[in-house]
This record gives structure tokens, C-alpha cells and sequence, in this order.
């Protein structure tokens, strides 16, 4: 064996070795993605599961109030329904909807002392509003994670390896202008 087919045949090996390890790489961003999404997706549940017992214990002190609590249990299946079909857009719009349905919620509980002082609601307000804390976080990981891959899967020379194996570009959970605006604080409480 001569010195240039040893030499093609290295050049072959190491092409094919730095392949592969592109073709991990973006197998491991687009698991990443999958799994900052798992994350919200479990957090999402759990709120889920708890708004009905707010909404319940709300009912009880809230006799005139049953708009907005009608408006978070249609937010919450909205959320539900596109956390189910895994339909990101839509969930963003029905995240912007739940979270004001709850500021509205939780500004109106203000209005009724002995609710206030319920410790069932006390300890449902902190659980839920501990669950938005945490579902925020997980957002911000998921975009940071999808970045990561659209970015690879366009970058050269991963974007061949990217195309020729079907990577797809993830979609990043935005909200809407709405929900990007201050807050009107003085609203809520009018």
C-alpha cells in the first residue's frame, strides 16, 4: 500500500468521524428540545390540575364574580387543548389568556377579606403562582434550546448532514404583544 492511498483513505476516516459527530450533535439539540419541552409540558399538567380547585374555592366567597372565573376555566382548556395537539402558537395565545384571567382573578380575590384569608386559596395562590414562576423558566430554556438547534441545523457544514438526515426547524413558544406590555395595575383593581 503506497503513502497517497494511506493518506485518502485517512482523510475518508476522519471526514467520516467528524461527520458523525455532527450527526450527534444535532440529534442531541433536537432531544434537547423535545425534553425542554417534556418540562413545560409537566408543569403545565400540574397547573392544570389546580386551577379547578382555585376556581372552586374561589366560587364559594365569589358569588358576583362568575365572569372571571369563567374566563380562567376557558382559558385553561385552551391551554389544555394546545398543550395536547402540541400546537406551540396556540399555546403561546392561551398562556397570554390564562395568565391574565389569573392577574384579573387574583386582583378581584382583594375585594373579599374572608378569601384572602382562606388558607386553602392561600396555599392554591402559591402553589400557582410557584407553578407560573417555574413554567416561565422552563420557557426560556425550551426557546434557548430550539435556538440552539435552528441555529446548528442552518450553520455550515452541519446544515448538510442537517438536510440529508431531515432535521427540522423547532418552533419557539412566543407570546403576544399583549402579554409583552406593562401590566396597568390601577385596572386591575378598579
Amino acid at each position: 500500500m503506497d503513502i497517497s492511498t494511506f493518506l485518502v483513505l485517512g482523510v475518508i476516516v476522519v471526514a467520516a468521524i467528524y461527520a458523525v459527530s455532527i450527526y450527534n450533535g444535532l440529534v442531541n439539540l433536537k432531544h434537547g428540545v423535545t425534553k425542554a419541552w417534556s418540562n413545560i409540558d409537566v408543569l403545565l399538567k400540574q397547573r392544570h390540575d389546580e386551577l379547578p380547585k382555585l376556581v372552586e374555592t374561589c366560587k364559594q366567597y365569589m358569588q358576583y364574580e362568575q365572569e372571571t372565573l369563567e374566563k380562567v376555566m376557558q382559558a385553561r382548556s385552551a391551554v389544555s387543548a394546545a398543550r395536547q395537539q402540541g400546537d406551540i402558537g396556540a399555546l403561546g395565545a392561551a398562556e397570554s389568556q390564562l395568565r391574565l384571567g389569573l392577574g384579573n382573578l387574583f386582583a378581584v380575590a382583594e375585594a373579599y377579606p374572608d378569601l384572602k384569608a382562606n388558607e386553602t386559596f392561600l396555599h392554591l395562590q402559591g402553589r400557582i403562582t410557584g407553578l407560573e414562576n417555574s413554567i416561565a423558566d422552563r420557557r426560556e430554556f425550551y426557546n434557548e434550546s430550539v435556538n440552539n438547534n435552528n441555529v446548528r441545523i442552518e450553520q455550515f457544514p452541519d446544515v448538510i448532514i442537517a438536510n440529508m438526515f431531515n432535521f427540522k426547524a423547532a418552533e419557539l413558544l412566543e407570546f403576544s404583544e399583549q402579554e409583552k406590555q406593562d401590566v396597568d395595575m390601577k385596572s386591575l383593581f378598579e
